[in-house]
């Protein structure tokens, strides 16, 4: 029985690689959680930014509830089952009026994962429409194999080695996905998709957490840690993350450090086989 999705947004999922919007979070969710961010950035003087964007859920309570939100979990495990680890989550944010963006890319090309069964949960923690440069995804694209992805040492480019896919593609059939604060979207790993600038007065927030089925393997070169956050793990296929026990503590600081370095080391190492054979 569905938790949370009906059996067309299921399959619109599988046919089209992509469900969007819909709604998790209250009014009072969002607010705390622009408030805790808010607070980080007002005590450290300067806008949140790498480290702590990415594995935010290992660093600040906002973040490890959400990727531990019921309604986000029921959505995904709809998709994927009732056995679901966290893989990886990274805070997008987008200043105003600014040329931040994201080139065209498949997550599944540089995760290192098999089969190909991950799912991004984009959460909207402010408005992220078309003005504000919202995630563009091509339909159907999820039924194609990885392709080869190259680095790109542009500034403005927010994944941070720039990895977009090598070879132009046709994106005329490229669609929007805009959400309103507190709604998120849900796509397939080998989803193409981008986004680009934001030209709005305020900034664009997002949190994407990357869900996976504990029967995936880790085909890295590097072992990967993940967070079981609903289930079981009969598998163990994973290193055994621990769940964030006291955020911004140094003991917390030093363990986030470890995961990222570990985390870094395997996106430059690869993984053990061709990515292409991934289903």
């Amino acid at each position: 029985m569905l938790k949370r999705l009906t059996n067309t947004q299921i399959s619109q999922y599988n046919e089209s690689g992509f469900i969007s919007p819909i709604d998790v979070l209250t009014k009072t969710e969002v607010n705390s959680c622009i408030s805790e961010i808010e607070l980080f950035e007002a005590e450290t003087g300067k806008q949140i930014d790498f480290p702590y964007k990415s594995r935010s859920h290992q660093i600040f309570s906002w973040a490890d509830r959400l990727v531990h939100h019921p309604k986000i979990l029921d959505a995904v495990e709809d998709i994927i089952g009732p056995d679901i680890l966290c893989y990886h989550a990274t805070l997008w944010v987008k200043p105003a009026k600014s040329n931040s963006f994201v080139r065209w890319h498949q997550d599944g090309a540089y995760f290192f994962l098999d089969p190909a069964l991950h799912v991004t949960a984009w959460v909207a923690l402010t408005l992220a429409d078309d003005e504000a440069g919202c995630m563009q995804v091509i339909p159907a694209t999820n039924k194609n194999p990885l392709f080869d992805h190259n680095d790109d040492i542009n500034p403005d480019n927010m994944i941070p080695r720039g990895q977009g896919l090598a070879t132009e593609i046709d994106t005329s059939e490229a669609v929007s996905m805009p959400l309103q604060a507190g709604q998120m979207s849900l796509h397939h790993t080998k989803l193409i998709h981008a986004s680009f600038n934001n030209n709005r007065e305020e900034r664009r927030i997002g949190f994407g957490i990357s869900y996976i089925p504990a029967s995936v393997k880790d085909i890295g070169k590097t072992p990967a840690h993940a967070l079981l956050v609903r289930g079981k793990d009969k598998y163990k296929n994973f290193l055994e993350e621990e769940r964030l026990s006291a955020p911004l503590t140094k003991n917390q600081m030093a363990y986030h450090l470890k995961l990222m370095q570990q985390f870094r080391k395997r996106q430059d190492e690869g993984a053990l086989h061709s990515k292409a054979s991934l289903g």
